[in-house]
């Protein structure tokens, strides 16, 4: 009987579906109970309400032992019923390992299709390179689900050791754009092997984003003016500076403050020597009486002690102590005396 079937569904080509292990436990169900009623007359077994827990307990070769078959035709029928529940396991197992080599599979040579939203998008690899700005991206503690995109020269997954999706295609391509969910990102970094590249893909993922933060690196950012023909809110980095560019990624903008601090015009980074005869100064009292008087911000303070970037409200800076600042001009010794003394000194 079991040959038969086996044979049957062989022939209907559906051994390696999921309609298999049910197809073989209804046939053998509906064929071992007759004949179990015929072996075992009498036998409780063989009652409705009794026989459907036979055949769980059996097929699945647990056996309780609370109903049993007396004859050497109720044993032989029990072998049935044992042989057709291994052969529906065997196929279930199967096809679950099918299926999870097949998803591995999917994974690793970049085929899936992401349907997450509100991540981030990497489009371009780069040895070494993409692996730091990951890991950099990974340390900000937030959970945010991290996509790398890349060309098909690249075969297989380069960080499995991550938690990396991985798309595979071509970058200019709006299909794989989409596959890698460009259209639901909440940031795009296009960090490709040259200018042109990155301003073709840029070009591409403006057809396909639908308010994503785009990030673009470049080698030459005097190119960045070609950037706004493809959109206003593409923000160009310096391909060189990784950090820089994960600062952008994670705070929208933060590259175009640097940019304005580094730009000669308008606000300025300087630094200049506090006056020993004003005595130790605390952090807060200096940043208010610069605000105040020339609209400077303090920034960071060199003292015995080091560099320390944003010094705390409380934080004492040492007579003779190094003040850097953002102004519209350089502030001497004596301003900074000056305000301190009209903020109450």
């Amino acid at each position: 009987m079991l040959f038969v079937l086996s044979r049957l569904l062989s022939r209907l080509a559906v051994a390696t579906s999921w309609a298999t292990p049910v197809i073989v436990i209804l046939g053998v169900f509906a064929t071992s109970w007759p004949l179990m009623a015929l072996a075992e007359p009498g036998n409780d077994l063989v009652e409705p309400a009794n026989y459907w827990w036979y055949f769980v307990v059996t097929a699945s070769t647990v056996g309780y032992g609370d109903f049993y078959p007396d004859s050497a035709a109720g044993h032989a029928v029990g072998v049935y019923v044992i042989i057709g529940g291994i052969v529906a396991l065997t196929t279930v197992f199967t096809k679950l390992a099918s299926v999870l080599e097949k998803v591995r599979g999917q994974r690793m040579q970049g085929t899936i299709t992401i349907n997450e939203s509100g991540h981030t998008v990497l489009l371009g690899y780069t040895p070494g390179r993409t692996e730091r700005i990951v890991t950099e991206l990974l340390s900000d503690g937030e959970n945010r689900t991290l996509v790398l995109c890349a060309w098909d020269e690249v075969g297989s997954h380069p960080m499995t050791g991550e938690p990396v999706a991985f798309v595979r295609g071509d970058l200019t391509d709006t299909g794989v754009l989409r596959r890698a969910g460009v259209h639901r990102a909440r940031t795009v970094l296009v960090d490709a092997r040259d200018d042109n590249e990155a301003l073709a893909v840029a070009l591409a993922v403006d057809e396909v984003d639908e308010g994503a933060h785009v990030v673009v690196t470049l080698r030459d950012l005097e190119r960045a003016r070609l950037l706004n023909y493809v959109s206003d809110r593409v923000q160009p980095v310096q391909w060189h500076t990784t950090r820089m560019i994960t600062e952008e990624l994670q705070s929208p903008g933060i590259s175009e403050v640097y940019a304005g601090l580094m730009t000669h015009g308008g606000a300025n980074t300087y630094s200049l020597t506090l006056p020993r005869e004003l005595g130790a100064v605390s952090a807060g009292r200096c940043r208010t009486a610069l605000a105040r008087a020339h609209d400077a911000t303090l920034l960071a303070a060199r003292g015995d002690d080091g560099l320390v970037v944003n010094p705390g409200w409380r934080a004492e800076l040492p007579a003779g102590a190094i003040l850097y600042y953002v102004s519209e001009r350089p502030l001497t010794p004596a301003d900074v005396a000056t305000a301190l003394r009209q903020d109450g000194g």
